[in-house]
């Protein structure tokens, strides 16, 4: 009889810093993060998971880990060659882990950084199988229909999965999966026992097949940037509020146009949408914690956000540090912010947050690592557009 599914989770994504196929491959830019950014990320919004840490043998693999919310762990050296195993790998994390913390891990979260094609809905779906099964370890999968594999042997082609002389209507094939490589979760007596990430009771989470596709070439790469654009940087509008604990918007050309208007006497003023103002207030009421973040000391700045009860940080040289600063003074993770910015100073904190959203007239570095491009321009309603956004998912 499988044994039940305890709380304590801990993902661990190894990440091998050398790279034949593609040099420094886990850390190479993918939608504007490194690519290990987004498995991380996607570990740390999963509400089942307590613990994110990344074992390499590589410095700046672990610099890249940390910056991102992730505890790092120094790999052996002979755990860091050619023929090392992803077993042998996660048991010493495992144990380092255990020895670090004086805690007992019940289910590790297995992901590999070059497979980002999954959302933290897949990692929490995942978890929740494991349990309904009372599974003691569990692959994700993708169904394969239409799929028939042939293999050359001595004898010559054999048909595997299926037996071409009685070749079956679709209908009538039973289920056949794949394992896709995007989420592993076992329990370590699992991996103890068998040296196997899979044992037990084992169970399996059904995802879509494009997100089978990973990344082991140039080819590979351009085609999971495509997916990732076009099928999960765009499910923002389907973002569960309950993971957002800040809001965090820029001034100028987001709650302005980016315009200055100077007067004759070197006074200084904006123009500013009262719809935003509107947007805020119902955010507010809805229970979000908003505030600005701007680079300038401008008391245009702290008038308006007088007059929309928002806290304000003024005169921050370096957003992505004091943005930074703030939430850990506040017990706020960076990968539950949503950051509103445009410009080419955006760039670093827009990296670290895990929501970055743009309006649409943003420069076009930001644009290309927004999570989300508002239908909006700066000043013209970005912050009401997304209220709206998520005010409706309240409602739902």
């Amino acid at each position: 009889m499988c044994r039940h599914l305890q709380k304590n989770i801990i993902c661990i994504i190894p990440a091998r810093g050398g790279s034949k196929g593609i040099p420094g491959k886990n850390i190479m830019d993918f939608c504007g993060k490194p690519l290990l950014a987004w498995s991380i990320l996607q570990a740390r919004q999963a509400k089942a998971v307590n613990a994110v840490y990344v074992t390499s043998d590589d410095n700046a693999i672990l610099r890249v880990a940390e910056e991102f919310g992730a505890t790092p762990i120094r790999r052996p050296d002979e755990l860091s060659t050619d023929t090392a195993t992803s077993e042998a790998t996660l048991l010493h994390a495992i144990d380092y882990i255990e020895k670090e913390t004086a805690t007992n891990i019940d289910v590790v979260l297995f992901l590999q950084a070059t497979s980002p094609l999954r959302e933290s809905a897949d990692i929490d779906g995942a978890v929740q199988k494991m349990i309904d099964e009372n599974a003691d370890s569990l692959f994700s999968s993708a169904r394969l229909e239409d799929f028939f594999i042939w293999q050359e042997t001595e004898e010559g082609l054999k048909s595997l999965n299926f037996d071409f002389a009685r070749r079956l209507r679709r209908q009538d094939v039973k289920p056949q999966y794949v394992e896709n490589g995007s989420i592993y979760l076992f329990k370590p007596h699992v991996l103890r026992t068998t040296n196997n990430r899979l044992g037990g009771c084992i169970a399996t989470y059904e995802m879509d097949f494009w997100k089978t596709w990973e990344i082991d070439s140039r080819e590979d790469k351009a085609l999971c940037e495509w997916y990732f654009m076009n099928r999960l940087t765009k499910r923002f509008m389907n973002l569960s509020p309950s993971a957002i604990d800040l809001i965090v918007y820029d001034f100028d050309g987001v709650m302005t146009d980016n315009r200055v208007l100077t007067l004759p006497d070197g006074t200084e003023a904006v123009f500013a949408n009262r719809a935003d103002g509107w947007g805020i207030g119902q955010l507010r009421k809805a229970g979000f914690r908003q505030i600005i973040l701007s680079t300038e000391t401008n008391s245009v700045v702290s008038a308006r956000a007088k007059k929309l009860q928002i806290e304000v940080l003024q005169g921050r040289d370096d957003k992505a540090r004091d943005l930074s600063n703030y939430c850990q003074s506040q017990g706020i993770d960076l990968a539950n912010v949503l950051y509103v910015g445009n410009d080419v100073n955006d760039l670093d904190v827009m990296r670290l947050v895990g929501y970055p959203v743009a309006p649409a007239d943003a420069h076009p570095k930001v644009l290309a690592i927004a999570r989300h491009v508002t239908k909006a321009r700066g000043g013209e309603g970005v912050i009401k557009e997304i209220s709206e956004i998520l005010l409706s998912d309240v409602g739902n």
